[in-house]
């Protein structure tokens, strides 16, 4: 991690305040040209980014209540918390308790039915608990491309102002 953060600090991209965020819970930074995604490179370096059958993620760690965070919502299936770097004033990332190799939507399994379809009932009951079930969007990305940053399926459950379309 050092070499990254004085890499990242002599160019500019990112502070010491928002390094120590970024260790603790999933927040989109999205990549600058000329600079290093300090994100992915962060989870690369611990292990958290191998994208199959990898070490634990930060996700991991959070379910295990070893990083702390600021629960919403949990069942025997579900974990559902505030993101640390929201993009809208209701942001919840929700994540399955138990990966099963379900580290990204795009390499799902018919096995993954059930878990797929919790996480998605879940984003409604976290929209009802936040108040804004009458308008919100459940967003997952999927791969380096969508900038998934963290390999541990998760939702992003947004709301609580006018949404705009195209999103990207």
């Amino acid at each position: 991690m050092a070499a990254i953060t004085s890499l990242s600090l002599l160019r500019g991209a990112v502070s010491v305040r928002a390094l120590s965020k970024i260790r603790l819970a999933n927040s989109f930074i999205p990549p600058r040209r000329g600079y290093l995604n300090v994100k992915n490179a962060s989870n690369k370096e611990e292990g958290g980014a191998k994208s199959a059958g990898g070490g634990p993620t930060i996700f991991d760690n959070i379910i295990a209540k070893e990083i702390p965070s600021s629960i919403v919502y949990e069942d025997d299936k579900v974990l559902a918390f505030r993101d640390i770097n929201p993009q809208a004033p209701v942001h919840v990332l929700i994540i399955p308790k138990q990966r099963d190799g379900l580290t990204e939507l795009g390499k799902a399994e018919q096995r993954h039915e059930d878990i797929l379809g919790h996480l998605l009932y879940a984003s409604k009951l976290v929209a009802e608990k936040e108040g804004i079930a009458d308008g919100f969007r459940v967003v997952i990305n999927s791969g380096p491309t969508a900038c998934q940053s963290v390999y541990h399926l998760h939702l992003h459950v947004l709301g609580g102002r006018q949404l705009k379309w195209p999103p990207g």
